[in-house]
């Protein structure tokens, strides 16, 4: 037993010995932090949270915002490339920035993403499982329904973290011979999307009038749902019964789903985890550590009207 104790303490004093390395390592380090979608509550929140982490550790951090101008983060990758920074956070779907990733890595400038995607170039993506995400509340929705009827799906395939969540439910649909999906839209985003997808709604609204033609709107994050819900609302058809669910839980979703309407059920993110996360990553790839896992999951929670007062 005394043997198994100094074991452990010696395990423990050599993890602590490393974390305080790796700590002392990234002390004034000049990070940048880039992404075109800050106008995201989602966005904002693990943001945040990576500048609270980052203020811990002792670093500068530029966090870039480009306003939903994709083209303009390469720009900006290089931009920062060249004023020398130890390192480059990214919230972008990598494949659309090759030219920026390539100009990081001439200059051995890491690139970590953050809820962003996978690519040879960038070190790690720190995220949550979409996958899990999706098929959690594409299954919620089917069984509310009972596998069958109309459902309207909001998407976004421009960006990795959210297109393979419309992937996911996709295929759980696909599963039910009577659920058919009416339409899948892609809404703007320039206003977080809530806008947009109010607009569309109400067009398919008007387009399918009987009650009961619409079962659920199935949405890959809270903004359209939100606008769904708007658009279901301002139309007289709440009382139909039409089920909706989104992806984040943010307030105003957690605020809908507690009010027990017609938004039913979200998945919380934990932004503040992903945030927090993707510094201490930065900082273990600035220690010098290789990286065994280059996808990091921080773990989420379905959120209904069973659980939503507890998780505020």
């Amino acid at each position: 037993m005394a043997l198994q104790f100094t074991r452990r303490a010696a395990i423990m004093a050599a993890g602590f010995a490393a974390l305080s390395a790796s700590m002392a390592v990234a002390q004034g380090e000049k990070v940048a932090l880039i992404t075109p979608y800050l106008a995201q509550p989602g966005t904002q929140f693990y943001v945040e949270a990576f500048q609270a982490r980052a203020a811990e550790l002792g670093w500068e951090v530029n966090v870039i915002d480009t306003a939903g101008d994709v083209a303009a983060v390469i720009a900006r990758m290089e931009d920062v490339t060249t004023q020398g920074v130890s390192a480059i956070v990214i919230n972008v779907d990598p494949a659309q920035v090759g030219a920026g990733l390539a100009a990081a890595a001439a200059a051995n400038i890491p690139v970590i993403g953050m809820d962003a995607g996978t690519d040879p170039l960038v070190r790690a993506n720190v995220t949550s499982n979409g996958y899990a995400m999706a098929a959690e509340t594409a299954v919620y929705v089917a069984n509310r329904i009972a596998g069958a009827g109309n459902v309207v799906m909001f998407t976004f395939d421009a960006f990795p973290p959210v297109q393979v969540r419309g992937v996911v439910a996709d295929a759980v649909f696909a599963n039910f011979p009577d659920i058919k999906v009416l339409d899948r839209i892609t809404p703007n985003v320039d206003d977080g999307g809530i806008a947009d997808s109010r607009a569309k709604m109400e067009a398919i609204l008007a387009a399918n009038p009987e009650p009961g033609s619409i079962k659920a709107v199935w949405a890959a994050w809270d903004q359209p749902a939100l606008g769904a819900l708007q658009a279901i609302e301002a139309a007289g058809r709440g009382g139909e019964g039409i089920v909706i669910t989104g992806i984040d839980a943010n307030p105003q979703a957690r605020d809908a789903i507690a009010a027990g309407g017609n938004f039913e059920a979200s998945v919380a993110q934990d932004f503040a985890g992903i945030g927090r996360t993707t510094a201490d990553t930065v900082a273990r790839v600035l220690a010098g550590e290789v990286l065994r896992q280059n996808v990091v999951y921080v773990p989420t929670v379905l959120i209904t009207a069973a659980n939503v007062k507890d998780a505020k």
